[in-house]
């Protein structure tokens, strides 16, 4: 069942933050001027590599939960934010100090993965 966690996360993920996306690319674009970058409509291939990527997540976050012990709601929530602190805050931070992006592009990406990872862990929470 786990499997079918995975792949529901890893949709729904894709389809979260095509929306999030959406919503907040113009927020971007208003606080980093011609500078930010115009994504555009990705092609096919992105997408399939993207909802790739997101399974790999996944996966990675389910075999985590599991190695702790729990696979339950109560314990993939709060695991989802210490990942999200650990891993993508922390690079996406370090890349602000030392690849001059903007505060507010780290801050865009920083808000896709939280919901990745918050969505990630209701998935593998419910469906394991």
């Amino acid at each position: 069942m786990i499997v079918v966690g995975i792949a529901a996360a890893a949709l729904a993920a894709f389809v979260l933050s095509s929306v999030y996306y959406a919503v907040v690319t113009p927020l971007e674009q208003k606080a980093v001027g011609p500078a930010a970058l115009d994504r555009g409509r990705p092609a096919a291939w992105k997408v399939v590599v993207e909802v790739l990527r997101t399974a790999l997540v996944a996966a990675m976050f389910a075999w985590v939960a599991d190695r702790g012990g729990e696979l339950s709601l109560g314990h993939t929530l709060p695991l989802a934010l210490v990942l999200w602190v650990g891993f993508p805050f922390v690079l996406l931070t370090g890349s602000v100090i030392w690849e001059k992006v903007h505060p507010a592009t780290a801050a865009l990406h920083a808000g896709d993965w939280l919901l990745k990872l918050v969505l990630i862990a209701v998935a593998v929470g419910l469906l394991h």
